[in-house]
C-alpha cells in the first residue's frame, strides 16, 4: 500500500506534470494565433520543439526577465531562428510580454520582427540565417566558462535542417575541443525541411556519432516525452563535456492537418481556428521562470605593455604594428580578447597571445566560427579583436553581416592584402575586402599606412561600438608619421601639398607610398602633387577630397584591390554626389594576378609608382 506523503508526492507530480503539458500546448496554440495574425509565419516549426522549451522554461531555464543585464542569467539562443513564434510565445508566458504584443508579429514597428534581433532584450543576437547560433552560443559559452568563472548555461535550439551547414560543424568541434560543459545545443530533429525531408530524417544515431566523434555528451530522445526531456536535461547539467541533445519531433505536432506534412512549412495554418480547438483552445498558463543565482566575482589577468612607438624612417609592416598594438591594448583594457584563426604568426596577434594567454582565443582553421566566437563574447561585454588573412574572412561574411542585424561589437583585421604580398599568389590575396566590409550597415573600414598610424587606429577601433574593420599590409614600409601624431576614423591626412597642386594622388596602405614615389617623380618633370592618405575608407574624409578636386582639378586614386568598390569607387561617389567633376583616374587591379615579387605585382596590376607618374602625366595634359 502506497504512503501517504509518496501519494501526495505524486499527486503533486501529475500536477506539474500536467501543467507543463498545458504550456507546451499553449505554446502551440500562441505560434499558430500569431502567425495567423501576420498572415507569415513559421508555426509548424515551433510546434515541433513546444515539448522541449516548456519542459525548459518551466524547470532548467534560469533567467530574470526584469534584468536582462544579469551577469548570471543563462542564455537562450534560436539557432533555429524561423521558430521565433514559439520564442515569443515563451516571453508570453513568462511575462515578458502581454497577449497583444505577441499579435502584433512581424507587423512594421513592432518588436517582434519575422526572426528574432536584439531589439528584444532577451535576445543576445540575430538569427534566422541558419547554421548561426550555435557558433556563436560558443562564444558565449567560452567567455563564461574561461574569462568569467560563471556558473550560468547556455542553451540553444537548432533546427536538424541546419546541420548540413558546416558551420555548425566547427562549432560542435570547437566546443568539444574546449569542453565547454556549460553548453547545451537541443536539436529538434522534426524531419522536415522547408521543401521535403531533411538530409537524415529521423536518423539520429548519424548525427549522435557526429557530435560524440567531436567530443560532446550524447542523448537521443523522444522529443514529445515530458519525462525524455526532464531526465536528458538533468544528465546534460551533470557531464563534463558539452551536451547534445538529439530530439525526435513532428513538424506541426498536435495538429493532424500539420503533423507530419509535408509542404506546411513557412505559412500560417489554413484553418487557425480549428488548429486551436484541437489544441484545446486558448489558454493563459504562465510560468515562473527560475531566477539565476548571484554572479560569480573573477578577476582578469593583465600584464604591462608600453605603447609601441617606431622611428621615422624604419621599415616596418602594419601587420606587425597591429600585433604590438593588440597586446599594448590589453594592458590598458581588460575587456579587450584576442582570436586568430592559426595565423597568429603572420597576422601577430601571437604577440598578444604570449601577454595576455588567459585572454587569448586559437580558434584553428575555422573562420567562421572565430568571428562567430567573436560576436558571442561581445554578448558578455567583452571587446573581441578577431584577425586572420583578409582573404579567408570571406568564409565568415554571412556572420559579419548579420552581427549588424545584431548591432554587435566587431571588431576584425585581415592581413596579407592584395597583390603586394607577392609569391604566395592569388588564393591569398584579398582584392575583394574593402568592398564586402564596406558593404555592411554601420561599418567602419581602415587601411593604415603606417605602424604608428596603425596603433592609433586600432585604439580607435576599441572605442569604436559596431562593425570595424583594418585591412593591413605583409610587406615592410618606412614609417611616415611620428608616434604622438593623431588619427580619427573618417579622417585622412594630406601627406604633400602646395599652391601649385596640379594633381592629387590618393592612395593608403601599401599604394600611398607608391604615391609617395610618384610624387618625387612628378616633381622632378615640373607637375607638383598633392598626396592624401585615405587611411579611413569608410566613414570617408569627403571634404579633403573635394577640396583636392577644386584645388587641383585632376585626381588619380590607387588601391591594391579590384576597382570594384574600392576606394576609386569612393572617391567617384563622393565627388558625384557633390556635383564635382575633376579629371578623375583610377588605378586598381584589374586582371587576376599570379605569384612573384611584390614590385613586379605592383607593376603587372599597374599601380606602382611608375603607373601613378603615367596617369598623373595623361590627366595633367589632358587640360
Amino acid at each position: 500500500m502506497i504512503s501517504a506523503p509518496a501519494r501526495e508526492q505524486r499527486r503533486r507530480r501529475l500536477v506539474k506534470v500536467r501543467r507543463v503539458k498545458e504550456l507546451a500546448q499553449q505554446l502551440r496554440v500562441d505560434s499558430i494565433r500569431a502567425a495567423a495574425a501576420a498572415g507569415s509565419g513559421h508555426p509548424t516549426s515551433g510546434m515541433s520543439a513546444a515539448d522541449l522549451m516548456a519542459v525548459l522554461f518551466s524547470k532548467y531555464l534560469r533567467y530574470d526577465f526584469g534584468a536582462p543585464e544579469h551577469k548570471a542569467n543563462d542564455h537562450l539562443v534560436f539557432s533555429k531562428g524561423h521558430a521565433s513564434p514559439l520564442l515569443y510565445a515563451l516571453y508570453k508566458a513568462a511575462g515578458a510580454i502581454d497577449d497583444a504584443e505577441l499579435l502584433t508579429f512581424r507587423e512594421f514597428g513592432s518588436r517582434l520582427q519575422g526572426h528574432p534581433t536584439p531589439e528584444i532584450p532577451w535576445v543576445d543576437v540575430a538569427t534566422g540565417s541558419l547554421g548561426q547560433g550555435l557558433p556563436i552560443a560558443v562564444g558565449i559559452a567560452l567567455a563564461a566558462a574561461r574569462l568569467e568563472s560563471s556558473e550560468l548555461r547556455v542553451w540553444t535550439l537548432c533546427g536538424d535542417s541546419e546541420l548540413a551547414e558546416g558551420s555548425m560543424w566547427e562549432a560542435f568541434e570547437q566546443a568539444g575541443y574546449n569542453k565547454l560543459d556549460n553548453l547545451i545545443a537541443i536539436v529538434d530533429v522534426n524531419r522536415l525541411g522547408q521543401r521535403g525531408p531533411t538530409m537524415h530524417e529521423w536518423d539520429t544515431s548519424s548525427l549522435a556519432a557526429r557530435a560524440t566523434a567531436c567530443g560532446w555528451d550524447v542523448q537521443e530522445i523522444d522529443g514529445h516525452d515530458l519525462d525524455a526531456i526532464d531526465a536528458a536535461y538533468a544528465k546534460a547539467l551533470e557531464v563534463d563535456r558539452p551536451a547534445a541533445i538529439f530530439a525526435r519531433t513532428r513538424k506541426g505536432s498536435g495538429v493532424a492537418a500539420v503533423e507530419d506534412v509535408d509542404g506546411q512549412h513557412g505559412k500560417p495554418l489554413a484553418d487557425p481556428e480549428a488548429a486551436v480547438e484541437e489544441l484545446g483552445g486558448v489558454r493563459d498558463v504562465s510560468v515562473a521562470v527560475s531566477s539565476p543565482p548571484a554572479p560569480r566575482p573573477y578577476e582578469i589577468a593583465t600584464a604591462p605593455v608600453e605603447r609601441p612607438t617606431y622611428e621615422l624612417g624604419e621599415k616596418v609592416a602594419t601587420r606587425g604594428a597591429y600585433g604590438d598594438a593588440l597586446a599594448w591594448l590589453g594592458s590598458v583594457d581588460e575587456r579587450v580578447v584576442a582570436l586568430d584563426g592559426e595565423v597568429g604568426n603572420s597576422t601577430y596577434a601571437e604577440r598578444f597571445a604570449a601577454a595576455h594567454p588567459d585572454r587569448f582565443f586559437e580558434m584553428y582553421i575555422a573562420e567562421q566560427q572565430m568571428v562567430a566566437a567573436a560576436i558571442g563574447m561581445q554578448t558578455r561585454g567583452w571587446k573581441p579583436f578577431a584577425s586572420s588573412f583578409g582573404a579567408f574572412l570571406s568564409r565568415a561574411y554571412d556572420f559579419v553581416r548579420m552581427a549588424a542585424i545584431s548591432a554587435a561589437d566587431l571588431k576584425l583585421c585581415g592581413s596579407h592584402v592584395g597583390v603586394s604580398i607577392g609569391p604566395d599568389g592569388p588564393s591569398q590575396m584579398a582584392l575583394e575586402d574593402i568592398a564586402s566590409l564596406r558593404a555592411v550597415l554601420g561599418s567602419v573600414v581602415l587601411y593604415p599606412s603606417d605602424p604608428n598610424q596603425t596603433v592609433e587606429l586600432l585604439d580607435a577601433m576599441r572605442g569604436y561600438e559596431g562593425i570595424s574593420y583594418m585591412r593591413t599590409t605583409r610587406e615592410k614600409t618606412p614609417v611616415i608619421y611620428a608616434p604622438d601624431e593623431s588619427f580619427a576614423i573618417g579622417g585622412s591626412r594630406t601627406v604633400r601639398s602646395g599652391d601649385a597642386d596640379a594633381v592629387t594622388l590618393i592612395g593608403a596602405g601599401i599604394t600611398l607610398h607608391e604615391c609617395l614615389a610618384a610624387a618625387d617623380e612628378l616633381a622632378e618633370k615640373g607637375i607638383a602633387a598633392r598626396v592624401i592618405d585615405l587611411y579611413s575608407v569608410k566613414p570617408v574624409d569627403a571634404e579633403a577630397i573635394l577640396a583636392a578636386a577644386r584645388e587641383t582639378g585632376a585626381i588619380v586614386t590607387v588601391e591594391d584591390h579590384y576597382a570594384e568598390g574600392g576606394i576609386g569607387e569612393v572617391v567617384a561617389t563622393v565627388l558625384a554626389g557633390a556635383g564635382e567633376c575633376p579629371r578623375l583616374e583610377r588605378l586598381a587591379v584589374s586582371e587576376r594576378p599570379g605569384s612573384g615579387p611584390p614590385a613586379a605585382l605592383l607593376a603587372a596590376a599597374g599601380i606602382d609608382a611608375a603607373h601613378i607618374v603615367a596617369a598623373a602625366e595623361r590627366i595633367t595634359n589632358a587640360r
